[in-house]
């Protein structure tokens, strides 16, 4: 079975290459999947050079100049001396080395070109890092950096971000319920609104109730309760708001298409990774009722259609329960395909997994459900006793 740990680019730097590749590949493990592109965070980080880390947007290489020559969006810089000589590190090793990437999560490119980021159903443009996918730019830049993270000698792009994301407001003293956050984060800009005219869907109405309902919940009035289903939307919101989230797998689908074969041509392959996992039991390990394979469309992710052209999901098991994981697992393969390899990311620690036993069983679990490869993440966040986990959590999955 194949296996990973996600390592930041700031453990290489912090901790030197030859350190942590050696204590990584001490776990058994297949190979490392290292971040090229990343958002920007502030992480406790227990064994770095620093314990609290602050990352900034960034591509941890240098840019091919002919893949942005012309192109508006360029790649933020990082630090670029990141991946110089890990390809042979790994190799040394006997270790694959796949290239992190977070696409549309870039707070940066947001600020400096605010017309690329989503727009709300206001008109507002408040997700400052939030790229939106049906823009052109957004959508060129994303197939040049897929092509610039292949032509690293990466075994794969495993691709973050590479769809509409969730609102995500740092505070809100109005008790908005999941359906109308979920409305107030729907993109209504000139080009999503297009795309889904041209679909034939009445994109002015959907825009028109989106800002109605919301705006009455801001005014004081309770929220929807209920998790966010196509039949508790079309209830709520009505058909036109339904068939305009519905339009937004097609701006997703048909990018992911781009990226996928862009990689491909560049020698390398796709590992697709929707959020939806993340969205739901990142926080606490307590993901809410529906699987994330389910959910995906929330985002406009068609796990179905993606099946068709993505050899490689990942699957964000992010669940104290193994049977979730399972679930989640069987879920994906059931949408993707059988013939498509699924990669279940466990994290080996909190707030998932509160003894060796629990992560064994997840690995268990992952590996009876179908699934191909059990990724770890992720290095830098977790203590070395919590990583030494991970040998016994493989040999389960083997």
């Amino acid at each position: 079975m194949d296996s990973s740990v996600y390592v930041f680019a700031e453990d290489l730097r912090g901790e030197g290459v030859e350190r942590v590749l050696d204590r990584i590949s001490g776990y058994g493990v297949a190979g490392v999947t290292v971040g090229a592109v990343h958002h920007a965070a502030r992480d406790v980080t227990p064994h770095g050079l620093s314990r609290l880390t602050v990352r900034h947007d960034g591509a941890h290489f240098a840019p091919p100049a002919d893949l942005f020559d012309g192109l508006r969006l360029t790649p933020v810089p990082g630090h670029a001396a990141v991946f110089d000589g890990l390809r042979e590190a790994c190799a040394k090793r006997s270790m694959k080395l796949h290239g992190w990437t977070v696409f549309l999560s870039n707070a940066t490119l947001g600020a400096e070109h605010p017309d690329v980021t989503v727009r709300d159903c206001f008109g507002d443009r408040g997700s400052p890092g939030d790229l939106c996918p049906a823009h052109p730019d957004v959508r060129e830049y994303a197939v040049a950096l897929a092509r610039a993270v292949a032509r690293l000698g990466v075994d794969s792009v495993v691709a973050e971000s590479l769809h509409f994301l969730p609102l995500k407001a740092q505070r809100s003293f109005v008790p908005l319920g999941p359906m109308d956050t979920y409305l107030f984060g729907l993109c209504f800009c000139d080009y999503c609104l297009r795309r889904a005219a041209d679909l034939g869907v009445d994109a002015e109405t959907a825009r028109e109730e989106c800002a109605r309902i919301v705006g009455r919940v801001l005014d004081g009035d309770p929220p929807a309760q209920g998790e966010v289903t196509r039949a508790a939307l079309t209830a709520y919101a009505g058909p036109d708001v339904v068939a305009y989230a519905r339009a937004r797998s097609e701006t997703v689908t048909t990018l992911v298409s781009e990226v996928a074969s862009a990689v491909a041509e560049e020698g390398s392959r796709l590992v697709f990774i929707d959020s939806t996992g993340a969205v739901k039991g990142y926080a606490d390990g307590l993901p809410t009722p529906g699987l994330a394979a389910h959910d995906a469309w929330q985002l406009g992710v068609d796990l179905v259609a993606l099946g068709d052209l993505v050899p490689a999901f990942g699957a964000l098991a992010y669940a104290r329960d193994a049977a979730r994981v399972a679930d989640d697992v069987g879920a994906y393969l059931r949408s993707v395909g059988k013939d498509r390899e699924v990669r279940a990311v466990l994290r080996p620690g909190h707030p998932d997994s509160d003894s060796l036993d629990r992560l064994v069983a997840k690995a268990r679990a992952a590996k009876a459900a179908g699934a191909l490869a059990v990724d770890f993440y992720a290095y830098g966040l977790a203590p070395h006793p919590v990583l030494d986990r991970i040998p016994a959590a493989l040999a389960e999955a083997l």
